[in-house]
């Protein structure tokens, strides 16, 4: 069937649509905009109040680092002041006991030593060895070359001591420093813990990044301990890139890692059905990859959803603290309200759909079949079996369709069934056309005698013994035919009228030509096997030889006829020439005939010898026809004329006494 003649949409599933339409619009509007209405004031409240924590949050983090750097730079200004190792140990030990939360001081004076102060306190008690603060810093000198030259960098350490312990670094200068060349640098250790706890406390979720987007506290501290980096978040590089202070969007995100920012500039229609979307949808599992402090990339799957983020950017180190709350969060209540108007709308709509759905059964499954019967027939298959189930206008049309579909089913076998699927189709347009086709004609030898042979011995019951036998010999020729890509013509008597490359083609007239040679080919396989099975004292079925003509051209294509019959078939010069052909096969002692035109295409596909020319009335000069033995790489079989009259039986003539002008038997095909 055409593309424009399927079922796109049946009964059953229009009027599933248009109920399900009319449910979903009324009750789903509603719904939406209640839904709307209300979560735009909780909306407002919950961006407020983000805001707010983000604000807290970012000052609780300024005020850490301050306060950290602030106390590292008073123990090594007093240090730097004192002379006595006691006084230094003493001052270090008080120190560390007023800052539990710091692991180490560092500094370094140009031109004097690194100096390094580790609270063993801190370390025994995380089970954490002291070596690691020293190696820490050792491999920190580009770091440390950032802060000479005036930078405080905030550091991610946790993936070296597998603890939440964070590395301020910055610029120093000490009245011991002064006149020195080069700049003071100083460190500091500093557990991060008390933070990661405040920050993932209640609803609102904080985490905090350094300029190099390296997260440096989160309550997922898995993301801190692997050195997680999201520079290559786009989110991530809008912040870092933006002028602004602080500020807040919606995003999806999983409070780590940000995937994409979503526009608040919505219409009221796209908010609407955005909103419903995400009330049957709120969270998605996503796979990112992530870079870890090591240079390795690694995926993680994580649950994305939707979240109002603030961001705050700090004064000290570059650091940006950012907070979420979940959307589904906030908007809960009127969510579940929502889920519950949804779920009498599903309901609803699924007690209308089963109804109609069975009510509609009724009237598609008939027409199902119907359906399916008209795709048959027009695919050729004329031959179907209908059975009508009620007595309303479905089964009146079903026993009709099938009454129609055994008419087309005698007619199939009346007429040549591609030609008549090609006209249902509407691929055989009236009148003609000039088509580069090959012509084939074949003719049973002694036909007239053996059909006298039938009558003698037979009867009365001749006529049908004559008909089986042909009948038989018919459906071999015939499946040589199509399976060569043949239209069989007509049938002339016991002749047979084939053309290639006419109703349809195998792409070229080598092609064409090739096929048909190659059914006359299959035609004397099959018909040296059907003789092997008879006997020649077998009055009802006797042995059968025959000789087919060939000849290529341009011939006129078309339907030929009156309005009450036609037939497709092909007429001119080339097909009374391929009859004429076909006549010379008995003479000249052959079985397949072809021409010189047919020769130039293919013949060099085939081991052919040439036999003496024929003069044709209309032509100037001589027709050159050869002989076809077998194919040019076929070793098996025939490699000569001789062999082929051996094979079939068939007595050599004496060429030179042959004369092929002497008749000019033709069958003119729709000419008078």
């Amino acid at each position: 069937m055409n593309t424009k003649d399927k079922t796109r949409f049946s009964i059953g599933a229009k009027l599933i649509i248009i109920i399900s339409f009319i449910v979903i619009i009324s009750l789903g509007s509603i719904t939406a905009l209640v839904s709307w209405l209300v979560q735009q004031d909780l909306r407002v409240s919950a961006e407020d109040s983000n805001f707010e924590m983000n604000r807290r949050s970012a000052m609780e983090a300024e005020s850490t680092l301050i306060n950290v750097r602030a106390a590292s730079r008073v123990l090594i200004q007093n240090v730097t002041s004192l002379s006595s190792r006691d006084a230094v140990r003493r001052s270090t030990d008080f120190f560390f006991s007023e800052n539990p939360q710091i692991a180490a001081v560092f500094f370094v004076i140009p031109g004097g030593a690194e100096q390094l102060f580790v609270s063993r306190q801190f370390f025994l008690e995380r089970e954490i060895d002291e070596k690691l603060a020293s190696s820490f810093f050792n491999g920190q000198r580009e770091v440390l070359g950032r802060a000479a030259r005036g930078e405080t960098v905030l550091v991610n350490a946790a993936p070296h001591f597998s603890r939440a312990v964070l590395a301020l670094l910055y610029p120093y200068q000490s009245d011991t420093a002064v006149g020195s060349v080069g700049a003071a640098v100083g460190g500091v250790l500093f557990s991060s813990e008390d933070m990661n706890d405040n920050f993932g406390f209640g609803t609102n979720k904080s985490y905090m990044l350094n300029s190099e987007g390296d997260i440096l506290s989160h309550t997922d501290f898995s993301l801190v301990r692997d050195g997680t980096n999201i520079i290559d978040m786009e989110f991530i590089r809008a912040i870092l890139d933006s002028e602004e202070k602080n500020r807040q969007r919606l995003v999806e995100t999983d409070f780590g890692v940000l995937q994409s920012a979503l526009s608040e500039n919505r219409g009221i229609f796209s908010t609407i059905f955005t909103d419903i979307k995400q009330r049957f949808r709120a969270e998605k599992t996503v796979t990112s990859e992530e870079n870890t402090v090591s240079g390795e990339v690694k995926s993680v799957q994580r649950t994305v959803s939707r979240q109002f983020v603030a961001f705050t950017k700090l004064n000290i180190a570059g650091a940006i603290v950012i907070t979420g709350i979940e959307y589904d969060k906030v908007f809960e209540g009127i969510a579940a309200t929502t889920r519950r108007n949804i779920y009498l709308t599903i309901a609803v709509l699924s007690v209308s759909v089963i109804f109609i759905w069975f009510f509609s059964k009724t009237i598609s499954i008939p027409l199902k079949s119907l359906e399916g019967a008209a795709r048959q027939i027009e695919s050729g298959v004329f031959e179907v079996e209908l059975r009508s189930k009620s007595n309303d206008e479905i089964g009146v049309l079903t026993s009709g369709f099938q009454k129609m579909s055994s008419a087309l089913h005698i007619f199939g076998r009346f007429t040549n069934r591609e030609i008549a699927v090609k006209a249902m189709r509407g691929e055989i347009k009236p009148g003609g056309l000039p088509k580069h086709g090959t012509v084939f004609f074949s003719d049973i030898r002694e036909f007239t005698a053996k059909c006298e042979s039938f009558t003698q011995h037979f009867g009365g019951k001749a006529s049908d013994k004559i008909v089986n036998w042909l009948n038989n010999y018919f459906t071999e020729m015939i499946d040589c035919v199509e399976k060569t890509n043949g239209v069989v013509d007509k049938f002339i008597g016991d002749a047979v009228m084939a053309h290639w490359g006419t109703a349809y083609t195998a792409g070229s007239p080598e092609q064409d030509a090739f096929n048909c040679i190659k059914a006359a080919l299959m035609m004397r396989a099959s018909l040296y096997r059907m003789n092997k099975e008879r006997k020649s004292e077998d009055l009802a079925n006797p042995p059968i030889r025959i000789g087919c003509g060939i000849n290529s051209g341009v011939v006129t294509a078309g339907q030929l006829g009156s309005d009450k019959r036609m037939e497709y078939t092909v007429i001119g010069d080339p097909v009374n020439l391929a009859s004429r052909i076909e006549a010379l096969t008995k003479p000249l002692g052959v079985d397949i005939l072809i021409s010189e035109e047919t020769w130039n295409l293919v013949g060099k596909k085939f081991k052919t010898e040439e036999m003496p020319s024929v003069k044709v009335k209309g032509k100037e000069k001589p027709v050159r026809i050869f002989a076809v033995v077998n194919f040019a790489e076929n070793p098996k079989g025939p490699q000569s004329m001789e062999d082929v009259r051996s094979l079939l039986g068939i007595e050599a003539p004496n060429l030179a006494k042959v004369n092929v002008n002497a008749d000019e038997k033709k069958y003119k095909i729709g000419e008078d």
